[in-house]
C-alpha cells in the first residue's frame, strides 16, 4: 500500500527539489455527512483601491516598514518572482527557475537576472548582500533564520501563504511598497475574474493534485496547498488535510472514482521519469478512473507547486478547466 509523506517529508521534498515549502497542514476542515466539500462562496470580482505606503501589516499579521519605495528587490521563493512580474519589476536577483517559464519573462530574459547561490534551502548571506537590496522576500519558516544576518543591511520581509486570497493580500502588500498600484489592481481584478468565471461552470467531475518523485507520493489539499485551494471552486474535490501524519493511499485514491488526475513530478539529483510513469508499476493505479481514461496531466511544479501568485494560479486556472471539461 503506497501512502503519502507526512508533512516533514513534504517540507524536505518540496523544499529539496522546488524550491518552495507548501506549508498549513491544519486539521481537517469541513465537509458534508456524505464526505464531500461543503460549498464554496462566490469569488467577489470588485476589488479595492490600493493605497501606497512605507509601513503596512501584511496579510499573516507581520509588519514591514521600509524607508522609501524599494528599487532592488531579492525574491528567495517564487511568490516573490509572481509577483513582481504582475507588477511589472524584474528581480535584482532569485533562486526561483519560474521566471524562465513563456508565462513569465521566458528562457532568455530570466538569464539575464542573477541566481543566488546555495540553494532554497541555504541561499548564501554574501551573495545576497552584494546586490545591496532594499528588500528581500522569503518565507519566514525556512528563511526566517537569516533575518540575523540581513539586519542593518536590508529588509528581510518573512512571507508565509497558505491559500489563494493570501497570495492576493501580498501582491496587494507588494504593490502597495513598491507604489505600483495600479498594476497591483489589475493583476487582482483579472485574476479574480479569472476564477469566477471558472466556477461559474465547475465541473461535476472528481479532480486529484499529487506531488512526489516516486511511489512516495502526496495529494495536495486546499489546506496546504495554494493551487489546490482553488480546487473546490471549480471540480469536486474530496480531499482534506489529515494533519501532520496523515496522508492518502492509492487504495483511498481509487475508492473516489478520480475522474481528472493532476501530477507535479519533483526531480532528486540525477533522478528522472515521470511520477505517473513510476507509480504505473502499481497494479492499483491502472485501476483509477482517470488512468483508465486516459486524463492523467504531467503539469509544470514550477507554477503549480511552486508559483502561488496570482500569475501562476491564473495558469493553473487554464489548465485544470481546459483538462476538466
Amino acid at each position: 500500500m503506497l501512502r503519502s509523506p507526512s508533512r516533514s517529508t513534504r517540507g524536505w521534498i518540496t523544499a529539496a527539489v522546488l524550491g518552495s515549502v507548501l506549508v498549513g497542514c491544519g486539521s481537517p476542515s469541513g465537509g458534508t455527512a456524505d464526505g464531500k466539500a461543503e460549498p464554496t462562496a462566490k469569488t467577489e470580482v470588485t476589488v479595492e483601491p490600493i493605497k501606497a505606503a512605507m509601513e503596512l501589516t501584511d496579510v499573516n499579521g507581520t509588519r514591514i516598514s521600509l524607508d522609501g519605495e524599494p528599487e532592488r528587490i531579492v525574491c528567495l521563493f517564487a511568490l516573490c518572482d509572481d509577483i513582481l512580474t504582475e507588477l511589472g519589476i524584474v528581480p535584482t536577483a532569485t533562486n526561483s527557475a519560474l521566471l524562465a517559464h513563456p508565462g513569465f519573462l521566458g528562457k532568455e530574459k530570466a538569464k539575464e537576472v542573477d541566481v543566488i547561490p546555495g540553494g532554497f534551502i541555504a541561499p548564501e548571506v554574501e551573495a545576497i548582500l552584494s546586490h545591496k537590496p532594499d528588500l528581500v522576500i522569503g518565507p519566514g519558516d525556512t528563511h526566517g533564520k537569516l533575518a540575523p544576518a540581513l539586519k542593518g543591511a536590508t529588509t528581510f520581509w518573512a512571507v508565509q501563504p497558505e491559500t489563494w486570497e493570501d497570495s492576493v493580500g501580498y501582491l496587494r502588500d507588494v504593490a502597495a511598497l513598491t507604489g505600483r498600484t495600479d498594476e497591483g489592481k489589475k493583476a487582482e481584478k483579472a485574476f479574480r475574474a479569472k476564477l469566477a468565471e471558472a466556477e461559474k461552470a465547475p465541473s461535476g467531475k472528481t479532480a486529484l493534485v499529487i506531488y512526489g518523485s516516486d511511489e512516495n507520493f502526496g495529494v495536495a489539499t486546499p489546506e496546504t496547498d495554494v493551487a489546490a485551494s482553488l480546487f473546490p471552486k471549480i471540480a469536486d474535490y474530496p480531499w482534506k488535510s489529515r494533519g501532520v501524519e496523515g496522508g492518502y493511499s492509492l487504495e483511498e485514491i481509487l475508492a473516489q472514482d478520480v475522474d481528472v488526475l493532476f501530477v507535479e513530478t519533483m526531480s532528486f539529483g540525477d533522478a528522472d521519469g515521470k511520477l505517473s510513469e513510476k507509480l504505473a508499476d502499481n497494479p492499483l493505479w491502472s485501476k483509477i478512473p482517470a488512468v483508465r481514461g486516459g486524463d492523467v496531466h504531467e503539469v509544470d511544479p514550477e507554477v503549480w507547486a511552486k508559483g502561488r501568485g496570482t500569475r501562476s494560479l491564473g495558469i493553473v486556472l487554464d489548465e485544470a478547466t481546459a483538462a476538466l471539461r
